[in-house]
């Protein structure tokens, strides 16, 4: 369970000094510290649980988002998270983990985001769809639909199956949103794609 200092000190407000109470707990193992001011009660509690108590408000997405759906295939060991008019990249390194934090656009932000719980936790992730938009509108703007393709299936190692479940209209409604000319750019990859594939089905 994640607590905080001021939930710490009502609860040991009788004690002569709160700070050594804290301290003691910390050593003796009934609390871990997360960050300053936020503990957790239970040292195996997974990164991705905290993510959102540490910095905020953030969603998860990015890298670990997209291997949490199944669509690039190495273990990503950084929690990474999306949030908005921070200005600057974050980074939190803890004994529970590594956690980053990065601006997307604010318009952007708060669309196609998950609230999921396990036990008494709960986090919110951003969709297939909506990780991917906001890994591409981190990177240097591409050129074409070509260099698109190398960048998704080269570079990110996208799985392909994986990326035909995406639901090209959230992208092109996202797209409306980031100003980026990658997302833009994917926006019109997946029409093609399904051109494509509506003419092979038809000629088959």
């Amino acid at each position: 369970m994640i607590v905080y200092n001021l939930e710490l000190k009502d609860k040991f407000k009788n004690y002569s000094n709160i700070n050594n109470k804290i301290s003691r707990d910390i050593k003796n193992g009934k609390l871990f510290k997360i960050v300053n001011g936020i503990y957790e009660t239970n040292s195996n509690t997974p990164a991705y649980l905290l993510a959102s108590s540490i910095y905020g408000p953030s969603y998860i997405s990015f890298e670990f988002a997209l291997a949490y759906y199944g669509a690039i295939p190495e273990r990503v060991f950084t929690v990474t998270c999306a949030t908005y008019n921070k200005k600057k990249k974050k980074e939190y390194h803890t004994r529970f983990g590594n956690f980053t934090y990065r601006d997307v656009p604010p318009l952007a932000y708060p669309k196609e985001i998950l609230l999921k719980t396990e036990g008494n936790y709960s986090y919110q992730i951003a969709s297939l769809e909506k990780a991917l938009c906001d890994k591409l509108y981190t990177l240097k703007p591409l050129q074409n639909l070509k260099n698109l393709e190398t960048m998704l299936f080269d570079d990110l190692r996208i799985d392909e199956e994986v990326f035909d479940t995406i639901r090209i209209e959230v992208v092109e409604n996202l797209s409306k949103l980031y100003h980026s000319t990658n997302v833009n750019l994917l926006v019109k990859y997946l029409k093609k794609k399904k051109v494509i594939t509506i003419k092979c089905n038809n000629f088959l």
